[in-house]
């Protein structure tokens, strides 16, 4: 027995002098064993040691699982327990006449403790627990946003692989409402000059006489054959002017077209929606449009198209207020010049503006994700050869039009991180405007009623200028 004690201690100071480079990461501790026949409970983290003292000499010294722990007699009182792998295992210490002393329960772990410096060290403000779960480590409590809570996983799979449960939860702000902005602007300029000359018949009934037209007035009168040649029936007589004359037998008409025409169109639309970070959100505002299909059976079935505001995306909160943004948007209106007939049918187009993007930035902040600038001229020149030529006179046989099209349209996004609020300090527009009673509307002449009393008529009555039913951070 003495011999076997002094070959064990001989081993272990071995293994110590070859390990010598990491025995600054392994730290012995001390259990001590008081009494016989009692059951004790150590645990030993893997990698590392622990001293067990008995209160009188053994003899005899036995491990059910020398793969999970290995142990060494330092003396007939003290024991080396060095954990090898995670599980569990029982130490049995026997005196020198066989009868038991104790049962030790060791119980081998993954060493966390290196794990929880990294930890506090990488994400020193989270409130994240670590405890060791059989051969696996468990994390719990609350991270302050997915991307943290992603950082830990990570790191915990580093000391555990594929042995890593998580069972923390994610805390802050987790909404998002997505304000989306489309502003476009359509200018258009557009001028005519044309001159026609026409002779015979009886011009304007004298010798002499002139008539103007524009769109708003009624076509002009069709009193003799030169007119009648020059306001053909159906031609738009806008910025128009006749001028005739006879001179005895020869009658002679001059029409002179001048027309200029200028418009602006403007399209403004400001959809908002609100979603949980990593779901998807949908939103139309317009309709769908019929559209007729052709199947392989030469049956025509309908499909229905959407036409208006829309829009779509999955905001993902990233870390604090930075927001992972992922969005469709369109703005689209039905076209009825650029339509197609097929037989009995026909089809209307679209216009659409639609963006398709992924952006990344902060609450509250915005970001210009789409511009147009588009800038189309046409002009023509038409005129009667060699007549068109002539100085002067020339002007009479030749036609000018000048047309001149500009678009510019951005689309503007900005998400905010949003918390509900309680209902009653919501208002609707319909509460601005209820309906009247028959005598406020017949002796009164209102024409909608006095909006209700309490807390949601104050909230009625005021001026909201910013979004409804959230509260900002």
């Amino acid at each position: 027995m003495k011999f076997d004690r002094f070959m064990k201690a001989a081993l272990l100071g071995l293994t110590m002098a070859v390990t010598a480079p990491v025995a600054t990461e392994l730290r012995a501790e001390t259990l001590r064993v008081m009494r016989n026949g009692t059951e004790q409970v150590l645990k030993v983290a893997m990698n590392r040691a622990v001293v067990v003292e008995s209160d009188q000499p053994f003899g005899e010294l036995s491990v059910v699982n020398p793969e999970i722990a290995d142990i060494a007699s330092l003396s007939d009182r003290t024991i080396y327990v060095l954990g090898k792998s995670p599980g569990a295992t029982t130490l049995t210490i026997l005196d020198g006449q066989g009868r038991l002393i104790t049962n030790v329960d060791v119980r081998v772990t993954a060493d966390i403790t290196e794990f929880k410096e990294r930890l506090r060290q990488i994400l020193p403000d989270e409130k994240i627990e670590v405890r060791t779960a059989n051969d696996g480590i468990v994390l719990s409590g609350t991270a302050s946003s997915t991307a943290r809570m992603q950082r830990a996983l990570d790191l915990a799979e580093r000391y555990a692989p594929e042995r890593v449960s998580n069972l923390m939860t994610v805390g802050g702000i987790q909404q998002v409402m997505l304000k989306v902005r489309f502003a476009e602007m359509q200018r258009t300029v557009g001028k005519q000059l044309r001159a026609s000359l026409a002779t015979g018949g009886s011009v304007l009934g004298g010798d002499l006489g002139l008539e103007l037209g524009t769109g708003n007035a009624a076509p002009l009168a069709h009193v003799d054959a030169v007119s009648n040649k020059l306001f053909p029936e159906g031609i738009d007589t806008e910025g128009s002017a006749l001028l005739g004359f006879n001179m005895g037998g020869l009658e002679v008409g001059i029409l002179l077209e001048a027309l200029e025409s200028k418009g602006v169109v403007r399209t403004l639309a400001e959809p908002n929606l609100t979603a949980l970070s990593g779901q998807e959100a949908k939103f139309l505002a317009g309709g769908e449009y019929p559209v007729p299909v052709s199947q392989q059976n030469n049956t025509i079935t309908i499909e229905f198209k959407p036409f208006g505001v829309e829009l779509n995306f999955i905001p993902r909160v990233i870390d604090g207020d930075l927001i992972n943004l992922e969005m469709e948007a369109a703005v689209s209106s039905i076209d009825n010049t650029n339509g197609i007939s097929l037989s009995d049918i026909t089809v209307a187009a679209f216009k659409r503006r639609e963006t398709q993007t992924t952006v990344e930035l902060r609450d509250g902040e915005s970001f210009a994700i789409a511009g147009l600038l588009m800038d189309d001229f046409t002009d023509l020149n038409g005129q009667v050869p060699w007549l068109g030529d002539v100085p002067v006179l020339g002007a009479l046989f030749r036609s000018a039009e000048y047309q001149r099209e500009q678009s510019e349209l951005v689309i503007i996004v900005t998400p905010h991180l949003v918390t509900p609020t309680r209902g009653e300090a919501l208002a609707l527009p319909t509460d601005r405007v209820i309906p009247p009673t028959e005598k406020d509307l017949f002796l009164r002449g209102r024409v909608a009623g006095t909006p209700k009393t309490g807390a949601a008529g104050e909230v009625a009555k005021q001026d909201f200028t910013g979004s409804y039913g959230y509260v900002m951070d």
